[in-house]
């Protein structure tokens, strides 16, 4: 069942010289138990585009459907309810945590805030926070700043499925860890998915861990989505040119093995000033005439993916 449907999605942000095109036309659906991946280059918008199902920032434009209500078009009231189903974790769980709160307050607050009964509070954190790993008798009443960058994020995955979501939103959730730690936290985001059949939202630019934890992937490229489809097609046989420089670009621990291909060259354009036509076009191998000429539309193609390109990797040119 689609617990998240998004479509048209934008966000424009106003600042000196000019306007910001963060988020374009953005368009996608997550079942329950099913993760979805944002990837892309630093600042192409994934990031916002995850914000923006909680209303921060509210977007400028499209939809966003929660288990069929329209966050963009309901009441506060409505939207509010709604939007407790969607929760997120920051990259950075030290700055999301107030760091001289008890954790059992920091994983209350939005119990407390949603008016549930008191005495349902206090078993509820204590659960969670078993639930993640952590021994409630331990750690609830000391500080957040008493702990590590890892158990921050526990803590920080407690808070948020304490509200018992659908839709739970990764922002980078693992960036800022050690990588003996990452593993940790990324296995317990799957453990959290499969027990609670949640929808996930998983943003990230390792492409490796991507891998592993996904069910498709949306490739953005300067605020649009440029490919989307299964994980593995997309792995095995990328469509568009910039999902295949990404993924090229992925680190082969055996220093002997050749490269997977030419790294991406040159700097993504501004996003106050993008290319006409194809916005990858200024540094894709393959631009021609037409890509300076139409915006390809993100158009399906025949293994049920979709891409905006006019000459995907593996067709025929024309």
């Amino acid at each position: 069942m689609t617990v998240l449907e998004v479509d048209g999605l934008a966000k424009r942000y106003r600042v000196r010289g000019g306007v910001v095109n963060a988020v374009r036309d953005v368009s996608f659906n997550v079942a329950e138990g099913r993760t979805l991946a944002l990837v892309g280059e630093s600042g192409c918008g994934k990031s916002t585009t995850g914000r923006a199902l909680l209303g921060i920032p509210e977007p400028d434009a499209g939809s966003i459907r929660v288990d069929g209500v329209d966050l963009t078009a309901a009441s506060r009231r409505d939207a509010a309810a709604a939007r407790r189903h969607v929760q997120m974790i920051f990259q950075d769980a030290r700055s999301s945590l107030n760091p001289r709160r008890r954790v059992r307050d920091l994983v209350a607050e939005g119990l407390v805030i949603s008016g549930v009964p008191r005495a349902e509070i206090g078993p509820r954190v204590e659960a969670m926070l078993d639930a993640v790993g952590l021994d409630p008798a331990r750690v609830a009443d000391r500080r957040a700043a008493e702990f590590s960058g890892g158990q921050c994020q526990r803590i920080a995955i407690a808070r948020a499925m304490v509200m018992r979501p659908k839709i739970l939103v990764c922002d980078e959730p693992v960036a800022s860890l050690d990588v003996s730690v990452q593993a940790q936290v990324v296995n317990l985001i799957q453990d959290m998915k499969r027990d609670h059949g949640l929808a996930l939202l998983f943003i990230s630019h390792d492409l490796s861990v991507v891998r592993t934890i996904s069910d498709s992937v949306a490739v953005m490229y300067l605020g649009r989505i440029v490919e989307i489809g299964e994980v593995e097609g997309i792995y095995s046989r990328p469509s568009h040119p910039y999902t295949k420089a990404l993924l090229d670009s992925i680190p082969v621990p055996d220093p002997g093995r050749p490269s997977r291909g030419d790294a991406l060259g040159g700097e993504p354009p501004s996003p106050m000033d993008p290319p006409g036509g194809c916005a990858f076009r200024t540094r894709c191998p393959l631009a021609r005439r037409r890509c300076a000429d139409e915006t390809p539309p993100l158009r399906r193609t025949a293994d049920d993916r979709r891409v905006a390109c006019h000459f995907p990797l593996g067709e025929e040119s024309g």
